[in-house]
Order: structure tokens, then sequence, then C-alpha cells
């Protein structure tokens, strides 16, 4: 059974925090978002259930469906 993953430039679209790709990549590559309490500058950054995405001062937990 597949594990779902997201890449992290689409999760951010998915759930509302940039309005586009381009700004998905903007807040990316600008040092604003972390995975799991480390910066992440990679847009492709594959993202599993249970992993934790903050932004803007808070925290979104990774929920997928399979």
């Amino acid at each position: 059974m597949e594990v779902p993953v997201i890449k992290l430039d689409q999760y951010l679209k998915v759930m509302g925090l940039a309005q586009t790709g381009g700004h998905a990549k903007i807040l990316i590559q600008g040092g604003e978002v972390k995975v799991n309490g480390t910066v992440e500058t990679r847009r492709g950054r594959k993202l599993h259930p249970g992993d934790q995405v903050e932004f803007a001062g808070e925290t979104h937990p990774v929920e997928l469906e399979s």
C-alpha cells in the first residue's frame, strides 16, 4: 500500500497559505516555512502524514488521505 505524499509547495496552496505556486516558491525559498521544526527551502520536499508545517507562527499538521 502506497503512503500518500504531497510536495511542500502544493501543500501551501491546498491549505490556503499561499495564493499561487509562485507565491509558495517565494515563501519557501525565503526561509519562511519550517517542516518538523527545521527551515525548509526545497519546494519539492515531500510531506508525509504526521509531518508538521510551520508558517506565520502557526503549525499545521499534515493529514493526507490514501
